[in-house]
C-alpha cells in the first residue's frame, strides 16, 4: 500500500513509494494518528488567548483581523486577492509567500472551500498580473494556519480533513460492512472484495460489494455492479446527468460536460470556467485538457490553451479510468 504517514508535510509533487507487502486490515484511528505524528501542527506564533487576535465563529460572523503590530507578517497596501465575493474585510492585508495579499477571513474561507471540494493541497488561485494563468504557488499548511489565524477549533477541522483526504488519495480503502475494519482493494477492476478479518474472526468468507457496500450478490468478478438493488456507480451517474458548460476565454467550446473523470486516475473534477481549458487533477497532479480529455502535451500538438481542440469536445464519459500507480 502507499505509505501516507508524511503526506501532509509533502505538499509538493513528490509521490510516495509502494510497499510490496500489501495489507488488508487498517485501524483508522491509528492510521490517522500516524499522519498527525509525522506532521508539525504546532502553532508557534498564534496564541488563541491573545485578546488582540479575534476568534472566528461562523454563527456570529465575528471577523478575524491581523494584529498590525505583528512583526512576523509582511503588511501591504494591496487589495485582498482572495476576496472574490467583494466582502471587503476590514483587516490589514498581509502578503503570502507567493507575493499575493490576503486577509484572515478570505484565506480561511477559500481554503475551507478547497477542503470541501476534496483538495488538501492549497495552491494560490490568483491570476498572474497581465496573464490568464493562475499563480499556482503551493502554500504549506503551516503558512495557511498562521495567516488565516485559525482558531483551535478550525485547526482541528482542517487537520482532520487534510488527514482523511490525504489517506484517501494515496490508499484505496473502505470500511468493511461486516466488521467495520478498513480493507484495501487489490484488484481495482473487481467490485467483489473478500475481508480477511471477517474470515479470520468468523471462520467464514465474507464478500461484499465495493460500490454499494452490501454483502455481495450475484456472479463475480464484475467491474460494473453487483446484483443488489440500487447498486450504481454514483460518479458514472453524475457524469451522465451533469449539465454542460462553456468557457468564456476559450474559442469554439460549446456544450462541454461540466464534470469530467480524470483520464489518468479517474478523480471527478470540475473546471471553474476561467482561464484556459486545461486543468491539473488535484489527485494525481496530471494536467489534461478538460475539453478533449487528452493529456496537455498531446492536446497542444494540434491546438493551444485557448483555441479549439482538433477533435472537438469529447463526449460524456461512460467509464471511470483506473489509476495504475507506478
Amino acid at each position: 500500500m502507499f505509505f501516507c504517514f508524511s503526506i501532509i508535510r509533502s505538499v509538493n509533487r513528490q509521490r510516495m513509494g509502494l510497499n510490496n507487502s500489501r495489507k488488508q486490515r487498517y485501524d483508522f484511528k491509528d492510521y490517522t494518528q500516524k499522519v498527525y505524528d509525522q506532521t508539525d501542527f504546532t502553532e508557534k506564533s498564534y496564541n488563541p488567548n491573545d485578546s488582540t487576535q479575534k476568534s472566528y465563529n461562523p454563527n456570529d460572523f465575528t471577523e478575524k483581523v491581523y494584529d498590525s503590530k505583528d512583526s512576523g507578517l509582511k503588511f501591504v497596501n494591496d487589495k485582498d486577492d482572495l476576496d472574490f465575493l467583494c466582502e471587503d474585510f476590514s483587516s490589514p492585508r498581509a502578503q503570502m509567500s507567493c507575493g499575493h495579499a490576503v486577509t484572515p477571513m478570505s484565506l480561511t474561507n477559500w481554503c475551507l472551500k478547497q477542503l470541501e471540494q476534496g483538495q488538501y493541497k492549497f495552491k494560490c488561485p490568483v491570476l498572474k498580473e497581465g496573464t490568464k494563468e493562475q499563480c499556482g504557488a503551493v502554500w504549506p499548511y503551516q503558512e495557511v494556519r498562521r495567516l488565516a489565524v485559525l482558531t483551535a477549533e478550525e485547526m482541528q477541522q482542517y487537520e482532520e480533513k487534510i488527514a482523511r483526504l490525504a489517506a484517501r488519495e494515496y490508499c484505496d480503502f473502505k470500511q468493511c460492512p461486516g466488521c467495520n475494519t478498513y480493507v484495501e482493494r487489490k484488484e481495482l477492476t473487481n467490485l467483489s472484495v473478500q475481508c480477511s478479518t471477517c474470515k479470520a474472526d468468523k471462520k467464514e468468507v465474507y464478500e461484499f460489494c465495493w460500490q454499494c457496500l452490501k454483502p455481495w450478490k450475484g456472479p463475480a468478478p464484475r467491474s460494473d455492479r453487483c446484483d443488489n438493488d440500487g447498486c450504481i456507480n454514483h460518479d458514472l451517474e453524475l457524469l451522465r446527468i451533469c449539465k454542460t458548460t462553456t468557457f468564456s476565454e476559450v474559442e469554439g467550446v460549446d456544450d462541454c460536460p461540466s464534470i469530467r473523470a480524470c483520464p489518468t486516475c479517474g478523480q471527478r473534477v470540475e473546471h471553474d470556467k476561467t482561464g484556459c481549458k486545461n486543468i491539473i487533477c488535484p489527485r494525481c497532479q496530471v494536467e489534461f485538457c478538460f475539453v478533449c480529455l487528452k493529456l496537455t502535451p498531446e492536446c497542444l500538438e494540434t491546438s493551444s490553451y485557448y483555441m479549439p481542440c482538433k477533435d472537438g469536445v469529447a463526449p460524456r464519459q461512460t467509464s471511470i479510468p483506473v489509476w495504475h500507480r507506478n
